[in-house]
């Protein structure tokens, strides 16, 4: 079944849609896109992006480039994603994407529920909208930038640290890369500030 999705919120604005990848990862940036899209785009592939094939993946996202009136991507890396929680810097990234777009959108889709005002954009410019990828295009335009961009990045860290095999799992907190930190420690591309349970210590100061 094809996906349904709404080409706006407002008609007669010119409306950015926000969305990132890499909210769950152990190792790795978040990355964050916004998209313009025409206001007739379509394409039957695009979606959110969790539920596309990688294939269909890069087939839209070479599209979503070619044909979007603007579009950014920005990537925030482990230290600051540390300083300011993984929550805010993804919305860093998101801000940061929608200041590079030209030309400047009057409304923003946010996929989620949390964003924040900035440069411009107050409250009234902004809409958030939980599970947006699968609303509205141009948030799952963004969602598809976002999650190639991130995946193209981790494949080619994944060769200079090839023993936790970030090219399959994309520093998620599988039980290959949880194993791999346990044996030969953390590498600078991880995140310092949150932990999956295995790698905690106990009360005892033992690991699990």
């Amino acid at each position: 079944m094809k996906p349904s999705l709404k080409n706006h919120l407002n008609n007669n604005l010119l409306e950015a849609g926000c969305d990132e990848a890499g909210r769950g990862p152990l190792a790795g940036p978040v990355f964050a896109a916004a998209v313009i899209l025409p206001d007739d785009f379509y394409h039957p592939l695009l979606n959110d992006s969790k539920k596309m094939t990688a294939a269909h993946r890069d087939e839209v996202r070479e599209i979503i480039e070619k044909e979007a009136v603007a579009w950014a991507v920005e990537a925030v890396f482990p230290e600051e994603i540390d300083e300011l929680n993984i929550l805010w810097a993804s919305v860093a990234g998101m801000q940061r994407a929608v200041l590079r777009l030209d030309p400047s959108p009057e409304f923003l889709l946010i996929d989620g529920n949390k964003f924040k005002p900035f440069d411009k954009y107050n409250t009234s410019d902004y809409q958030t909208i939980v599970k947006g990828d699968a609303t509205y295009a141009p948030i799952a335009a963004a969602s598809v930038l976002a999650k190639t961009w991130r995946d193209e990045y981790m494949r080619k860290i994944a060769m200079e640290y090839p023993q936790y095999g970030w090219e399959r799992n994309m520093g998620y907190p599988t039980p290959e890369h949880i194993s791999a930190i346990k044996k030969y420690g953390y590498t600078p591309y991880h995140r310092m500030s949150f932990h999956p349970r295995e790698l905690e210590p106990t009360l005892f100061g033992q690991e699990l």
